[in-house]
């Protein structure tokens, strides 16, 4: 069974800014990723996290179950509180990522504001996969 610190140690991988290998500029790709990433955040902010992981890209499900994604994420989340604000910091599309199949994925970097931490970043690292799904998720 893989640990907690395993499973944020894939997520960040995912979600590596530098290694990646970017397309074009900011388009259409990039603010329809983006707006699927926000609704993805918006179940998590929820707590719900078992539909979060119901919609997330297949490469996530076939690297955390079900059962693996609400703990770790329950043990990341909800010690922060309630999200009050979130700002988007960059968009990228890239071609490719580190250990991830082929893309196109949008790695997107925002700045969050939580009730307990007033500043962290998130990477929300979505995938085209029947539409744009999240595949990857870091918070630091």
């Amino acid at each position: 069974m893989q640990t907690r610190r395993d499973f944020v140690t894939w997520l960040s991988a995912l979600s590596l800014v530098g290694l990646a290998r970017p397309l074009a500029a900011d388009g259409p790709a990039e603010q329809k990723a983006e707006a699927a990433a926000r609704a993805w955040l918006s179940l998590v902010d929820g707590g719900r996290y078992t539909e979060s992981w119901d919609t997330a890209a297949p490469a996530f499900k076939a690297a955390v179950t079900q059962q693996q994604w609400q703990q770790a994420l329950g043990a990341v989340r909800r010690p922060l509180g309630a999200c009050r604000s979130r700002k988007r910091l960059s968009r990228r599309l890239v071609d490719s990522l580190p250990g991830a199949p082929p893309g196109p994925y949008v790695v997107l970097q925002f700045a969050a504001e939580f009730e307990h931490q007033l500043a962290a970043v998130e990477t929300v690292t979505p995938a085209l996969a029947d539409g744009w799904r999240v595949s990857g998720y870091f918070i630091k």
